[in-house]
């Protein structure tokens, strides 16, 4: 990777971090798959920025290599990209290669990526709860903020708990990205994101992102990944450089209005019979999100751990299920769909992708839209449920 620039706000960072040589402000869409080959050059591919050492796109390109180098200044760690954030998880498996893995709850996507590790696997690889006691050799796979609630989970207690048999810990980042959650700063030693969600932004690519400690570590991810066959293509790196531009401007908008959106839905949890700001009582039963949880029995506070602001996407859970099913479809401003993270809000009925899930659970990401209205939209259309229109 090219020199670190000096010391600058994540904005400046965002914009800057990716200096090299070339006039474009704008870097071009390459879509060559091979380089012309230069004397003594090498297929290093570890993110260089100098064209000369392209060799070939599965090593490396220009785009690709600009975009880590992005993402590593900016989660303080040293990235790498792949070509979905399931690829990046399977990825995560291969190079730690752990004995047992504990998880609790979560993303069923990752659920799944694991059950295709172990299915490859000619030894068992146990699963065990987060609350179990943990063995060397041992992955503690730890989600937070938490798919689908946004509940925070305490980093630094599974980091010492898990570092404590010498294992290690990969925290799923994905609904707390730069810069409301830092976790290297509570021990976590590997850091994945869905960067399809939040790095992206604009609901129009799909991306994995893995950061790890050092160099050596992202150069053994690197090797791997040459062999998996498991890069980002050429324009879902220049989607994802574009998107960053603006991350430090997306993610504090949508967590301020996520975060007084949630809230403002708790404070609608009340009887039937009565209601809250035009929203109908009875309707709404809980409201889960980190700027709803209380100090625990060990003395965490999602609020210090989330620095930045809280997670834009978050849960509530309705009275009753043909609420549920109807809510996603009842609003103008949010779409109704699965992923999440956009500029765009976006409601979902869990269970519709999440077979486990309460079917009275609906997930919403809220985007950058002005907060009154989606306030109008969600009133209307639980008002417009409750009657059974």
């Amino acid at each position: 990777m090219s020199p670190q620039i000096p010391t600058c706000q994540l904005g400046t960072q965002l914009l800057h971090g990716d200096h090299g040589p070339g006039s474009e402000v704008v870097p071009s869409i390459s879509v060559t798959s091979t380089f012309r080959a230069v004397p003594h050059g090498d297929p290093e591919g570890l993110g260089a920025m100098n064209p000369e050492k392209h060799v070939y796109s599965r090593y490396s390109q220009n785009v690709t290599s600009r975009v880590e180098q992005i993402l590593s200044k900016v989660n303080q760690g040293h990235a790498i990209t792949y070509a979905s954030g399931l690829a990046a998880a399977f990825s995560a498996l291969v190079h730690f290669k752990p004995k047992r893995i504990a998880i609790s709850g979560g993303y069923m996507g990752c659920h799944g990526a694991i059950a295709t590790y172990i299915k490859g696997r000619f030894t068992d690889t146990p699963i065990i709860s987060l609350d179990d006691e943990f063995q060397e050799g041992d992955l503690c796979w730890f989600e937070s903020p938490l798919n689908p609630t946004g509940e925070s989970r305490n980093i630094q207690y599974y980091a010492d708990k898990i570092h404590a048999v010498g294992g290690k810990l990969l925290i799923d980042s994905t609904f707390g990205p730069p810069p409301l959650q830092y976790p290297f700063k509570w021990g976590a030693d590997c850091i994945f994101h869905s960067g399809t969600k939040y790095f992206g932004g604009h609901s129009d690519l799909l991306c994995g992102i893995i950061i790890v400690k050092t160099e050596a570590e992202r150069e053994q991810l690197w090797h791997d990944r040459v062999y998996m066959g498991n890069m980002m293509g050429s324009l879902e790196s220049w989607l994802l450089l574009r998107s960053l531009r603006t991350m430090h401007l997306r993610i504090p908008r949508q967590s301020a209005n996520g975060t007084e959106i949630a809230q403002w839905l708790n404070r609608a949890i009340v009887p039937e019979g009565q209601e809250y700001d035009g929203i109908p009582g009875g309707v709404i039963t809980k409201v889960w999100h980190s700027s709803l949880q209380k100090p625990d029995a060990n003395g965490f506070d999602p609020a210090v751990q989330m620095e930045g602001g809280f997670n834009a996407c978050f849960s509530i859970l309705l009275s009753k299920i043909e609420y549920a099913e109807k809510l996603a479809h009842s609003l103008e401003y949010f779409v109704p769909a699965t992923s999440l993270g956009g500029v765009e809000s976006s409601a979902e009925q869990r269970l519709n992708s999440d077979p486990k899930e309460n079917p009275l659970l609906v997930r919403l990401s809220i985007g950058i839209e002005e907060v009154t209205d989606l306030k109008d939209d969600l009133r209307r259309a639980l008002v417009e449920i409750s009657k059974g229109n």
